[in-house]
């Protein structure tokens, strides 16, 4: 585990993937880095335990390229995007790999048996809200959507995100030099506006760093001002 500004823990190993008891979706987000040694397990575990119920998203942070590797999906952006976790957390540190779960806490992404352990958990609450997505289709350089939602809750928002499946990079410097890394639901572009609708349609513009030959995923999330998530959906392109 690799952190800044203060220290944290390291954690071990064992998971096998197994089926949902139910349809309650799980969102995985991943904190990670190319420049970080300790970050390819984590990267391995979150593309095990994917499935149709588990969303998993890859946030590729910059605090890293400072050692000499530009992370190609790192974003100032996404490292904000975890300094808030960490205030919500009462973290006095920010750290890769962290693995958040729905929102609500997180650990080291490489530990198997508390991934298995959380899964397993959130798989068996009942959600408060039920968010459908539909007609996802690439049109020029938007991805255009439609989504619905059973019911609208105080303060909530609409984050919408664009994953690509998998890339594979040689790695030239850093802590992972001279190595061929496969980073998986890379999260490469994302919105958030305050939900106001049960139902609507919506459109994001599909950033450069997507190729033609991509593979890629649509995923909506709601969640609190308290960055709580409170339902998903994802669809394939």
């Amino acid at each position: 585990m690799k952190s800044i500004v203060l220290t944290f823990f390291i954690i071990p190993l064992f998971f096998i993937n197994q089926p949902l008891e139910n349809d309650t979706p799980v969102v995985l987000e991943l904190f990670t880095s190319q420049g970080c040694s300790s970050c390819p397990p984590a990267d391995r575990l979150l593309k095990e335990v994917k499935n149709d119920n588990i969303i998993a998203l890859s946030y590729h942070v910059d605090y890293w390229n400072y050692i000499g590797w530009v992370d190609p999906f790192s974003k100032s952006v996404f490292t904000d995007k975890q300094r808030s976790y960490a205030k919500k957390f009462y973290s006095s540190s920010i750290y890769t790999p962290q693995l958040v779960v729905n929102g609500r806490e997180h650990f080291v992404g490489s530990n198997r048996s508390k991934m298995k352990q959380k899964i397993a958990q959130y798989t068996k609450k009942t959600p408060k809200q039920t968010l459908t997505i539909s007609n996802v289709e690439r049109e020029g350089e938007y991805i255009k959507f439609k989504y619905d939602v059973d019911q609208i809750l105080d303060n909530e928002d609409l984050r919408i995100v664009l994953v690509i499946k998998e890339r594979t990079t040689s790695v030239k410097r850093g802590e992972n030099r001279n190595k061929t890394i496969i980073n998986s639901n890379i999260v490469v572009a994302e919105q958030q506006f305050p939900l106001e609708s049960k139902t609507g349609n919506g459109a994001l513009i599909i950033p450069n760093i997507v190729n033609d030959n991509d593979e890629l995923s649509l995923v909506l999330i709601t969640q609190t001002k308290s960055l709580d998530i409170l339902s998903a959906a994802q669809s394939s392109l």
